[in-house]
C-alpha cells in the first residue's frame, strides 16, 4: 500500500501464497506447515502448487505425511483453495478466528500482509490484466468499510498467532470439528469455502 492509503492490486490468486500453509498437525495439535516438497524443479506458474507434491511437517512433535496429485490418465487433478481448512491433508489452518460472525483465515504471513493492505486502504486500484484475483474474490464482509476496523482487528489476531505453535496456542476456531472427517459442513455452518 502506498503512503496515500493506496492499494493497488497485483492481480495474484490464492495459489500465489498456497507455498506455505500454517495447520494444525494432526498428531500434537501444535502448528504445522504444509509446503512443497523438497527437491522439485523451479515453479513456473503459482497455479502448479495446486498439485506438486506436499510435505506435512511438524518441528514440536515430528509428525511428517506426504501428499501426491490424484491422476486421470496423463492428467494431474488438483486441488480446490479456499476455506479455513487447507485442501491438501485436510486439515484445519493455524490461522483462523472468528471475525464479524463469519471467519477469516490465512494461510501465511505474506497472506496476511496482503489482505491488512487491502482492507486498510481507503482507494482500492487494480492493475494487471482483468482475470479474477484474491482480492476480487473476497466475501464482501471483509470488503464493507463498515467493517474494516475489526477485520483488521482480526488481522491483527492472527498475525499474533503466526509466530506461535504450542497446542496450547492453537486458536479456537481451529479446533477439531466432527464435520471435518466427513467433510461435510453442516446446515448453516459459518466454515464456507470461501475462494479468497
Amino acid at each position: 500500500m502506498g503512503h496515500d492509503g493506496r492499494f493497488q492490486d497485483s492481480r495474484r490468486g490464492l495459489a500465489h501464497y498456497a507455498d506455505l500453509l500454517l495447520v494444525v498437525c494432526p498428531r500434537c495439535g501444535g502448528r504445522a506447515s504444509v509446503v512443497p516438497r523438497p527437491g522439485l524443479p523451479e515453479l513456473r506458474y503459482d497455479t502448479e502448487l495446486l498439485y506438486r507434491p506436499r510435505r506435512l511437517v511438524c518441528a514440536g512433535c515430528g509428525a511428517m505425511r506426504e501428499w501426491t496429485a490424484e491422476r486421470r490418465g496423463n492428467a494431474l487433478v488438483g486441488i480446490t483453495l479456499g476455506g479455513p481448512d487447507e485442501p491438501f491433508f485436510g486439515l484445519p489452518l493455524w490461522l483462523q478466528v472468528p471475525c464479524c460472525g463469519q471467519v477469516l483465515w490465512a494461510y501465511n504471513a505474506r497472506h496476511l500482509d496482503v489482505l491488512d493492505e487491502y482492507v486498510a486502504a481507503g482507494l482500492r486500484e487494480r492493475t494487471g490484466w482483468p482475470a479474477m484475483s484474491m482480492l476480487d474474490r473476497l466475501p464482501a464482509w471483509m470488503k464493507t468499510a463498515g467493517n474494516r476496523t475489526e477485520v483488521l482487528r482480526g488481522v491483527q489476531r492472527l498475525r499474533a498467532l503466526v509466530d506461535l505453535s504450542a497446542p496450547s496456542d492453537r486458536p479456537s476456531a481451529a479446533a477439531p470439528r466432527p464435520d471435518r472427517a466427513t467433510g461435510q459442513e453442516p446446515a448453516g455452518s459459518p466454515y464456507f469455502r470461501s475462494p479468497y
